[in-house]
């Protein structure tokens, strides 16, 4: 399957063939998965906050499962901080899903869960990151990810 160039730096992401199916090595979770769509765009995503933004791997969580009304939900990879506590979740779709509301909901319910002071949700082509104001419970879009620091300030 031919995956589309995505709006995000370049990275070499090592793959294979496994029982007829193409797998792809995850940084974080230190083992090959099925490489999906929506794979393909998380593999960058952690590539690129890793390697661009400095966003340390071990304090990176992916599919880390949490409970929201009584279901299980996965979030996509979530950053946490210094003291590890939760700081950003981030939620991939593939790339020809688009960025909706719809999306942007989905984030904010598990922000009910992990009460994280960011939300970035992307398909790899668009990107929207917002800060959380808890309080008013409202948010700002962001013109770019926060850095490592200030992510680890709040």
């Amino acid at each position: 399957m031919d995956y589309p160039q995505l709006t995000l730096p370049p990275c070499t992401l090592s793959t294979r063939e496994e029982n007829s199916r193409t797998e792809v090595f995850d940084i974080v979770r230190r083992r090959y998965v099925a490489l999906t769509p929506e794979e393909w765009v998380r593999q960058h995503v952690i590539h690129a906050l890793h390697s661009h933004q400095g966003y340390p791997l071990e304090l990176m969580q992916v599919e880390g499962a949490i409970t929201l009304n009584g279901m299980t939900r996965r979030c996509d990879i979530v950053v946490y901080g210094r003291a590890v506590r939760p700081m950003m979740i981030v939620e991939c779709k593939q790339a020809d899903v688009p960025l909706t509301q719809k999306v942007l909901d989905q984030a904010s319910r598990y922000n009910l869960v992990l009460q994280v002071p960011y939300l970035y949700v992307t398909n790899g082509m668009q990107h929207i990151v917002c800060q959380v104001d808890a309080e008013n419970k409202c948010l700002t879009q962001l013109a770019r990810l926060p850095s490592w620091e200030t992510l680890c300030a709040d």
